[in-house]
């Protein structure tokens, strides 16, 4: 006989979306079976009906034969013989009859009782698992959501033990009564045979048993047959003893971890995270907008498939698409005072999700693999010994490698505004004639700095009582807007910076290429993600970064020390740049600044590449004066217009930019 599908009572407690959709399949199958069966059993009590009323028929022809004799027929001669032929039929319909009354009871014990009893014990059985462990099912998921909505910053250790508490017990129950669900659904696959075969086994045996006077050929014949369903009904039930006894034993081994394996977070402490992950499955809560202001959290089943983050409901048979991680980036967000929360931001930058981990092993662990599939490791041949080795080393970044070391072709650089002054020659564009190793570009071993100055709103906190004082030694600026009049060329940018370091070659843009790689991989490394928001503005005179809260500046860099900047040739969204600082020894020492932009790094490029052009335009009024007559200008003639970029990056920070204004 085929093999019985059964649910696994090891996936209980997790109970996956997969365990789910099984599941559904065997609560489907019960649905049909109990349909079928009261359908069977009106058919089978149908048959008991005939029966009987085929008893009271053969009473009834035996008192009807008995009672011609009684007629008075006016033509009555002659009907001797047929009276007594009656009498003699009368007398055997009255022995059939006794055959047809024990047919009769035969049938109601063995053939309609058996399907009253599989239908009201067994299938009642699993109707009433089901409701309970959907309740058990509904309590856990309140209480998680409770639990999912404790403080982050305000945590009450009381509040928190005791919403702990209420999440294990009620995880237990659903576990305890998942697994009686499970045994009940696996044992009524084998039941069901039984409830099957045992009513038409019933009626065979009274059919036989009623017919085998007048039939023993017909007889011979079934009980072959006979001998082969018994011997089958009492092999299944042998088979059901054994498999109800090894469910009982796994019930009993699955109740008997330990209990931490119910509470959430059990290993806050020292959780044991695996970073070389490539797929990774599990619930999480997603963070969705349901208005204008307000937002819901929803619990969910995701996992990775390929370069793919999949969503799946419960009872679903198959997930949906939710994002492409290929070249995504992934950092720890604070969201709503909830801990353990993460978002994923495209390329492209303009679509993130915000999703939140049950406990610090699954936060780490979901950032670490979002973070290996993102370098595109599952498309190697053995991509668990290339994420080891890379986490390991860290000679790959989050982002996809610069093209230094893939030794690709120079990068066409955007077309720019064309004067007819002299103007310097983008950085951007240049190449060497020779490769350089990168030792000769940077120093091994060189620092890293992965943030400028502190948050404006933690300057303010730490000066609330005082006047403010910058750490770094920039001046505020309220007059910038005043000292930014009169310069021709004013563009604003939404960017991110991620770090910067100190360089032994300004040569070649490809030095650029190497610190991007190096800030990248040490941020990877040491699960830096959080990056502060700034708005960097570009004019003839310098670019400066700008708290986009208070508007002060952060930091200022002159245009004519900015000696190579460009954008990176797979990831569109970072831009870097060389700055020259004058040492007091007459030399130079040089640094490159790593930023991440909400829009291709190629425009920011062509912004400094035209900025530069505009100052070295100034040193001659003719020059300028050409400049300015070779570019579309604002109606007072103060801004040049640069139409393309402002329709592209028309929006920053959800504000709109003035005009189309540079």
């Amino acid at each position: 006989m085929p093999a019985v599908d059964k649910l696994l009572l090891e996936e209980a407690l997790q109970d996956s979306p997969q365990t789910r959709s099984l599941l559904s399949v065997f609560e489907e199958d019960a649905g049909t079976l109990t349909d079928y069966t009261n359908q069977l059993l009106q058919t089978m009590q149908r048959v008991y009906g005939a029966q009987n009323e085929m008893c009271l028929a053969t009473q009834q022809l035996s008192r009807q034969l008995l009672a011609y004799e009684k007629q008075n027929f006016a033509l009555g001669k002659g009907d001797e013989e047929v009276i007594s032929t009656l009498q003699y039929f009368a007398s055997a319909i009255d022995e059939l009859n006794v055959l047809h009354t024990e047919l009769a009871k035969h049938l109601a014990d063995n053939m309609v009782l058996p399907l009253i009893q599989f239908r009201e014990k067994d299938l009642t059985e699993v109707s009433t698992l089901k409701d309970l462990f959907l309740i058990a099912s509904n309590e856990h998921d309140l209480s998680m959501a409770k639990y999912s909505r404790l403080p982050k910053r305000r945590e009450n250790e009381k509040v928190k033990s005791e919403v702990a508490k209420e999440v294990a017990s009620s995880r237990r129950k659903q576990h305890l009564s998942s697994l009686q669900y499970y045994c009940a659904l696996n044992a009524l696959q084998y039941r069901k045979r039984i409830a099957m075969l045992d009513p038409i086994l019933g009626y065979a045996e009274g059919q036989i048993s009623f017919l085998k006077k007048g039939s023993e050929l017909f007889s011979k014949k079934m009980d072959g047959v006979l001998s082969s369903m018994s011997s089958m009904n009492q092999r299944i039930q042998g088979e059901l003893d054994a498999e109800a006894e090894s469910m009982r034993i796994s019930q009993r081994e699955l109740l008997s971890v330990n209990d931490s394996v119910y509470v959430p977070d059990y290993d806050v402490a020292s959780p044991n995270i695996n970073r070389n992950l490539i797929q990774k499955a599990g619930y999480l809560n997603m963070r969705s907008k349901t208005g204008l202001v307000t937002t819901s959290w929803e619990r969910l089943y995701f996992f990775t498939q390929g370069g793919n983050l999949m969503c799946q409901h419960r009872g679903e048979v198959a997930g949906g698409l939710i994002q492409d991680l290929d070249n995504c980036s992934v950092m720890a967000v604070d969201c709503e005072d909830r801990r353990y929360c993460f978002q994923i931001t495209s390329p492209s930058g303009k679509s993130n999700i915000i999703l939140q981990a049950e406990g610090k092993r699954e936060y780490e662990e979901w950032i670490s693999a979002i973070n290996n599939i993102s370098r595109q490791i599952y498309l190697t041949d053995n991509p668990e010994a290339v994420a080891i080795r890379l986490n390991q080393t860290a000679l790959q970044a989050v982002t996809p490698i610069t093209s230094f070391e893939k030794k690709t072709e120079t990068a066409q650089s955007s077309e720019s505004i064309k004067v007819t002054a002299p103007q310097r020659e983008s950085s951007a564009t240049e190449e060497p004639l020779h490769e350089f190793e990168p030792e000769q570009l940077i120093a091994p071993g060189t620092p890293i700095q992965f943030d400028i100055v502190l948050p404006a709103m933690e300057f303010q906190d730490q000066n609330r009582s005082s006047r403010r004082t910058n750490p770094f030694g920039e001046s505020e600026n309220k007059d910038g807007s005043a000292a930014d009049e009169g310069l021709l060329l004013q563009q604003l940018f939404a960017v991110r910076f991620l770090g910067s370091m100190a360089v032994k070659s300004d040569s070649t843009n490809k030095v650029i290429f190497e610190a991007m790689r190096q800030v990248l991989a040490a941020r990877a490394i040491h699960n830096i993600f959080r990056m502060t928001e700034s708005h960097l503005m570009v004019n003839s005179k310098n670019i400066r970064l700008i708290d986009p809260q208070t508007q002060v500046t952060r930091i200022s860099f002159d245009i004519d020390n900015i000696t190579q900047f460009a954008a990176h040739q797979e990831n569109r969204r970072l831009v870097g740049f060389v700055f020259s600082t004058p040492e007091a020894s007459g030399e130079a020492s040089l640094s490159v600044y790593v930023l991440e932009s909400n829009t291709e790094g190629e425009k920011i490029c062509n912004a400094i590449n035209l900025a530069k052009g505009i100052a070295a335009a100034q040193e001659d009024p003719e020059a300028l004066a050409l400049l300015r007559s070779s570019v579309p200008l604002s109606n007072d003639g103060k801004f040049m217009l640069l139409n393309e970029q402002t329709e592209e990056n028309g929006l920053i920070d959800g504000k709109e930019e003035p005009e189309s204004e540079a």
